[in-house]
């Protein structure tokens, strides 16, 4: 398989979900589910089919988590420099509305646009590889064609 490209912030955050999901979701669940088992007829007892499914929930979220781990490749952005790749944090200018963004170019399990991290398999960021200070960066989005001017790019 394929190594999952990953920013060391990323990889730590996904590594303190799968901590609390094994350290404390887990076990209040299992606690849930046995106190649930106490209240007798488990066919009609709604906090055991409930408690019974969030433990599905939280064993898949696991489970995900440590294959993504498993084939994570952290790469640090301060260490990389030059055109935009993975990691690059990059100023953009919307030449139509003359709006500046900035944002950050990680891995699509870290990703989360309001907080200015884009996908490295988005649109913007696809385009946006390979691109250079002052270049201008056409990007087919769902929302029609737009049009953005490289301002900065930073590895930080």
């Amino acid at each position: 398989m394929d190594k999952i490209p990953m920013t060391p912030t990323g990889h730590a955050a996904l590594e303190a979900e799968l901590k609390q999901l094994k350290s404390v979701e887990r076990p209040a669940i299992i606690a849930a589910i046995a106190e649930a088992r106490e209240h007798g007829d488990l066919s009609e007892n709604a906090e055991y089919h409930s408690a019974r499914e969030k433990q599905s929930f939280i064993e898949g979220r696991i489970k995900e988590l440590e294959g993504v781990l498993s084939l994570a490749e952290v790469i640090t952005p301060s260490k990389l420099s030059g055109a935009i790749k993975f990691g690059a944090t990059v100023t953009l200018v919307d030449e139509d509305t003359d709006q500046e963004k900035t944002w950050q170019i990680v891995g699509e399990h870290e990703a989360n646009i309001e907080k200015g991290l884009l996908n490295i398999k988005s649109p913007i960021a696809r385009a946006l590889i390979g691109k250079e200070e002052g270049d201008s960066v056409e990007v087919r989005t769902p929302g029609g064609e737009k049009s953005y001017e490289v301002v900065t790019i930073a590895y930080v």
